[in-house]
């Protein structure tokens, strides 16, 4: 009888611990697949037509939202917009479209430039990134917080 309930005991621990590795191991929700045709920008409402523009909130369990421009990102983040505390934004490189946690990107604001919104920001995975984008040429390197204000985008 000790044996079933030492047995009964550690299956439970097992799956414990299998449930907490499994729960640590996951890390920060991934970037979602945007479909330039169909979604919506969250902020706006327009068609997030073009990725090079383009940003997102993930977060475990809900649906990511879309924006289609950095510039909709800040005034969705600044307008006071519930995020869950698990939640990550992205922004698509402008250069090669790839995702980038918001909060590591590199910005550039280039005045007279038209983005989906004319914010005018564009985004790189990296400085080199930016440096190869003959886009963000003409434009003014700005920090995180000069774009989403001190407290920055969901990490």
């Amino acid at each position: 009888m000790k044996k079933a309930v030492l047995g009964t005991r550690g299956s439970v621990l097992g799956v414990a611990a299998v449930t907490l590795v499994a729960a640590c191991a996951s890390g920060p929700p991934p970037p979602a697949a945007l479909d330039t045709k169909n979604t919506e920008c969250a902020h706006c409402r327009m068609i997030a037509s073009d990725i090079h523009y383009a940003a997102q909130i993930v977060a475990p369990g809900e649906e990511p939202k879309f924006f289609d421009d950095v510039g909709c990102l800040r005034d969705y983040l600044n307008g006071g917009a519930a995020v869950p505390s698990d939640a990550v934004a992205y922004v698509a490189d402008h250069r090669t479209g790839e995702w980038v946690k918001a909060a590591d990107a590199r910005y550039t604001k280039i005045v007279g430039y038209s983005t989906p919104m004319n914010s005018g920001l564009i985004a790189h995975a990296s400085i080199a990134s930016r440096d190869a984008d003959p886009g963000a040429q003409r434009g003014q390197p700005v920090g995180v917080a000069d774009v989403f204000g001190p407290k920055g985008p969901p990490r």
